[in-house]
């Protein structure tokens, strides 16, 4: 007889890990380039298609059918067998079938934006089919580390190490994006086109991983699985709190800002390394782990930049593989059963190592082989005039992943110094004597000047201006900005220009308007140039000269 309230608790389980994907694709989506956007999502979209298919067919039977020598379950295709519990076999197929796609999409933002569509696909279905089944075989279908005592209660090593060491091995076969290390090897920064979408993926993250870990118990009922569910879903929410605050707290410090993206990482690196122990460590030793994975994801993310010299757009490899194997090892330190600091001795602890470290070898050599396979056969990076294009056109079709989508830097956010500044002190439109003479005045500054700016000319008598978006390029002067720990070339920056012709209005008029309007004292306020205009022609009347310059409504 199946308990109800089990089953729906699993079921419920799965629809929050289904929905990590969600989160995934937000993340890897606002931290790459939008000309990939589109690919990001397919990628993410397929791993889950493709690995529901085949985890059925084949790789839920390697995980959960009977051991063969604890290593491999016996394949019991398209799940014929009987795994029920107090839930049924097909709750349990649907809940394990979320948590493989979980493993397999984190590897599609540390090689995003340089990977063939088709490559990817492949190796969803590899890692699906015989790779995360087989360690998961190990850990959670009754194969020896099961049998040594190894604990990771919902998979920082089974799940996340997995995809994070995966992650690994795929960058580093594939190469950097064009662009991201210099000569002298010399990181670049390539900021992703937006961190609203990548926080929007942390939430979400966040959000379900409550479910994640939670609905791990495969059990709600009884008052000790009461209890302990409750106790997950503290330790799960303190310890990514807690890992998020450090974060930003050593980027503080590091680069004399709080970083958004690394802090963003940071609360992801503390979800994943708390779960593994979520059912068996304190809100201590929860707050222990998520200081000690923050600190893993910063210099971890560094030691993959700068070090490694691996090209991991988003962090997965810091967040995943790091996060998931220390938090697995700080198990065999924090339990509070058998942990070292609770009295338990080594013996814990060593098997949590050997765990960490057997699976890790298990997937890097396995991955190394499929990815060498797949380079060395249908090709697994675009070309470079793909890659610079970007993989939405070449892979899909795509002209671009947004609507209407352009590179518009302008913004109704002023700066503190433009809010001062009161139309109403402005000179009011006068009435000017007619002048032959005509002038162009070219205003180059900052986007978020703009809208103001256009007010104050337009109350000065200004009715008409073009306006470009264009970057800028010059040297700041020591204006050091940094993305994920990397300084980011700030030579070019987003500008805009203002090109106003006059005949009536003086120039001086825009140029001291300008002034007032724009300045701050700091680097970057802008610039105005001054030109003389030979003439005028307006094409739909003919007009020319003075005439060319008036509009209908004008006397």
């Amino acid at each position: 007889m199946y308990s109800s309230v089990d089953t729906i608790w699993v079921l419920i389980g799965a629809i929050l890990v289904f929905f990590m994907q969600a989160g995934f694709a937000m993340v890897e989506t606002g931290f790459t380039r939008a000309k990939n956007a589109g690919n990001i999502i397919m990628k993410n979209l397929m791993d889950f298609a493709i690995g529901t298919i085949i985890f059925w067919v084949i790789g839920f039977g390697i995980m959960f059918g009977d051991s063969i020598f604890g290593i491999i379950g016996t394949p019991d295709f398209f799940v014929r067998g009987d795994y029920s519990s107090t839930f049924p076999t097909m709750a349990f197929l649907i809940f394990q079938t979320v948590f493989c796609a979980t493993s397999a999409t984190i590897v599609s933002g540390a090689m995003a934006e340089r990977t063939k569509f088709s490559s990817y696909c492949l190796y969803s279905l590899i890692i699906s089919a015989i790779i995360y089944p087989i360690s998961g075989h190990w850990i959670w279908g009754g194969g020896w580390l099961a049998n040594l005592g190894f604990h990771d209660f919902a998979g920082s090593t089974a799940v996340h190490m997995v995809g994070g060491v995966a992650a690994l091995v795929g960058a580093k076969i594939l190469g950097p994006r064009i662009g991201k290390y210099s000569e002298d090897g010399k990181p670049n920064a390539i900021p992703g086109h937006s961190l609203t979408l990548g926080a929007l993926g942390v939430f979400i993250l966040w959000f379900c991983w409550f479910g994640f870990n939670g609905a791990s118990t495969v059990s709600a009922t009884g008052d000790a699985t009461l209890i302990s569910m409750s106790s997950i879903f503290v330790t799960t929410n303190l310890a990514a709190a807690t890992a998020a605050t450090v974060t930003m707290i050593i980027t503080w410090i590091k680069y004399k800002k709080p970083d958004v993206s690394m802090t963003l990482n940071g609360a992801l690196g503390g979800l994943v390394a708390i779960t593994a122990g979520c059912d068996l460590v304190s809100p201590t030793g929860a707050f222990i782990i998520g200081i000690i994975s923050s600190i893993v994801v910063v210099y971890g993310v560094e030691f993959v930049d700068k070090v490694l010299k691996i090209d991991d757009p988003v962090g997965a490899i810091g967040v995943h593989c790091f996060c998931g194997a220390i938090g697995t090892i700080l198990t065999g330190l924090l339990s509070t059963t058998n942990g070292l600091f609770y009295g338990g001795g080594f013996k814990f602890l060593g098997i949590q190592i050997i765990g960490v470290v057997s699976v890790f070898i298990w997937v890097l050599i396995t991955m190394t082989i499929v990815f060498l396979l797949i380079k060395h056969t249908i090709g697994l990076r675009v070309s470079e005039n793909e890659e610079l294009t970007g993989l939405d056109i070449n892979e899909h079709g795509i002209e671009n992943s947004y609507a209407d989508f352009m590179p518009v830097h302008n913004t109704l956010n002023l700066s503190p110094q433009s809010e001062e500044v009161h139309l109403e002190n402005l000179n009011e439109h006068k009435d000017y004597p007619k002048s032959n003479k005509f002038t162009k005045v070219v205003i180059v500054t900052n986007p978020n000047k703009f809208e103001v700016l256009k007010d104050a000319l337009s109350k000065i008598g200004i009715a008409g201006m073009t306006i470009t978006n264009v970057n800028g390029y010059g040297m700041q002067k020591g204006n050091i900005e940094y993305y994920r720990g990397v300084p980011i070339d700030i030579k070019v920056l987003p500008k805009i220009k203002i090109e106003i012709v006059v005949a009536k209005i003086p120039p001086q008029e825009i140029i001291d308007t300008a002034k007032k309007i724009l300045y701050t004292g700091n680097i970057g306020d802008g610039k105005i140039f001054v030109y003389n205009v030979e003439n005028v022609v307006k094409i739909r009347t003919g007009e020319e000269g003075y005439d060319a310059l008036q509009y209908d409504n004008d006397n």
